[in-house]
């Protein structure tokens, strides 16, 4: 029903300020406040995008490209969802990144201390899926986002499939600094995603720099309810993942 009506209801474009786009934008930030309460941050580290690819895709370049000037090696793992392996292979390919896949056990599980070894002066991201979306192993990733935390490299995870599956009590579980999000994979529509960035990180994206509290510039991420299946509305033809 709160679908239906936001469809019917909220059309407009919610960085308009005719009456149906600050409509549009009144029901976004009353969203965006009420899932901060639920995960205990900050409504402004709290960006919604078309999906999870797009959350993917602005974690990984948005948080590599905002720190070249640092280092330019990143670690992932290699059963990563295309939108985030993907974007690691575009950076490796076209910018000069250097990629470290860190290696699972025979269980599909990555041991944080191999994560540990793989760090370097200039590791300056790391991206780990917080359960997977083929077999269903979960990471220990508050021990990997710890263990980041403690050398001052970003962290990322995946957390599609972990919503509504695993319990969250609060985003700070992940002890990760970007986490994304899905609403489609816990009965939300299609077109919705999330993605967490904890204060104060610094972003790049496709129109600029930006960091939370503010909106990449142009778009406030209004979920593509309309959007057919298979489509992932927003996404750029060369996006990673897609």
């Amino acid at each position: 029903m709160a679908v239906r009506e936001a469809e019917q209801t909220a059309f407009g474009n919610p960085s308009s300020i005719h009456a149906a786009g600050r409509h549009a934008r009144a029901l976004l930030d009353e969203s965006r406040e009420r899932l901060s309460v639920l995960w205990g941050c900050r409504p402004s580290e709290i960006i919604f995008t078309s999906g999870g690819t797009e959350a993917n895709n602005l974690a990984v370049f948005g948080a590599a490209r905002a720190r070249a000037d640092r280092g330019r090696h990143l670690i992932t793992s290699p059963i990563e969802h295309p939108s985030v392996r993907q974007a690691f292979e575009y950076l490796a390919a076209r910018e000069g990144y250097e990629v470290t896949i860190v290696r699972t056990d025979p269980l599909g599980v990555i041991d944080p201390g191999d994560v540990r070894r793989a760090l370097r002066s200039d590791t300056t991201l790391v991206s780990v899926m917080a359960a997977n979306n083929e077999v269903g192993t979960l990471q220990p990733i508050r021990d990997i986002g710890e263990l980041c935390r403690d050398h001052g490299v970003c962290f990322h995870t995946d957390a599609v499939q972990w919503f509504g599956k695993e319990p969250v009590a609060a985003i700070d579980d992940f002890a990760a600094d970007l986490v994304a999000g899905c609403a489609h994979k816990l009965g939300g529509p299609r077109g919705a995603g999330v993605l967490y960035a904890r204060s104060p990180l610094l972003l790049e994206s496709a129109a600029g720099w930006w960091q939370p509290g503010e909106r990449p510039p142009g778009r406030h991420g209004k979920p593509a309810g309309h959007c057919r299946p298979g489509c992932r509305l927003g996404a750029l033809h060369e996006t990673p993942g897609v």
